[in-house]
């Protein structure tokens, strides 16, 4: 696996435009909080939100907050780099300012990911992840996680119908340091396992966007590939979503094509 070169597979013109309606999302919804900072104040509406400046005056999002964080945790040495999606400035009842980072993402497949059902268990932990990250990187401890859903359920929905799918849900995470550390300390795991070249164990349910998937399908031992085998039957056999079976057993299906020469 050392030196392996990333791959770069052609993307289907449909998930290019998949993408970049994502960031339009996104752009849309932080042009919405620059249009209120300006303009509410003047019809006498209280705004209590507004997105933080640098040193240049401009609003803390995107490239104008671009920031890379050098780290030293456990004794290894590992950076934090991105480019967030706002952090805001709360003033609360009282007149206390709090800042808070904001982080928006995209829901494209079905007016059902932002219901009540889809909504029982909370924000993806990775999306959390990441938010503890920018916690780190721009000293901030409370985050807001916007999910908008770009599918939609009919035009003309009754208010009944529009509160089962709405098309925004929106969830608030305190960030504790025990948070924070657990983040950190994966990182160091990683740093250590490059360092003696012990790589870790494939995690299939993120194999999607993974750019090392031929080396890694070849690199895998026989007891390793058993392994995963196990793993996916046992996917089948569990009450898992039948999205989240298919998906593995596609995983499956192209570890094998790869190992065995094709393009998958």
């Amino acid at each position: 696996m050392r030196g392996a070169k990333r791959e770069s597979g052609v993307r289907p013109p449909h998930q290019g435009r998949w993408v970049r309606l994502g960031t339009a999302i996104g752009d849309m919804l932080q042009r919405d909080i620059l249009f209120a900072e300006k303009h509410m104040d003047t019809l006498a509406i209280p705004n209590t939100f507004s997105f933080e400046r640098n040193d240049r005056g401009e609003p803390m999002f995107e490239d104008f907050a671009k920031k890379s964080v050098i780290i030293e945790h456990r004794g290894k040495k590992f950076a934090l780099y991105g480019t967030g999606d706002g952090i805001m400035r709360y003033v609360s009842e009282d007149g206390e300012v709090l800042r808070v980072g904001l982080e928006i993402k995209s829901k494209q497949t079905t007016s059902a990911m932002t219901s009540a059902y889809s909504k029982r268990n909370g924000p993806k932990e990775d999306h959390v992840k990441q938010c503890v990250c920018y916690s780190i990187m721009y000293d901030v401890d409370i985050y807001v996680i916007i999910y908008v859903n770009g599918a939609k359920k009919s035009w003309n929905m009754t208010e009944e119908d529009f509160a089962k799918n709405p098309d925004i849900a929106a969830y608030g995470v305190y960030i504790t340091d025990d948070m924070r550390n657990e983040v950190l300390d994966h990182f160091a795991d990683i740093v250590t396992a490059a360092e003696t070249g012990n790589a870790p164990k494939l995690d299939i349910e993120r194999w999607l966007f993974n750019d090392f998937k031929r080396a890694i399908s070849k690199s895998l031992t026989a007891d390793e590939l058993v392994e995963i085998e196990r793993e996916v039957s046992a996917i089948q056999r569990s009450r898992m979503p039948d999205f989240k079976k298919q998906y593995a057993a596609r995983v499956l299906a192209e570890i094998m094509e790869l190992r065995n020469g094709g393009a998958a």
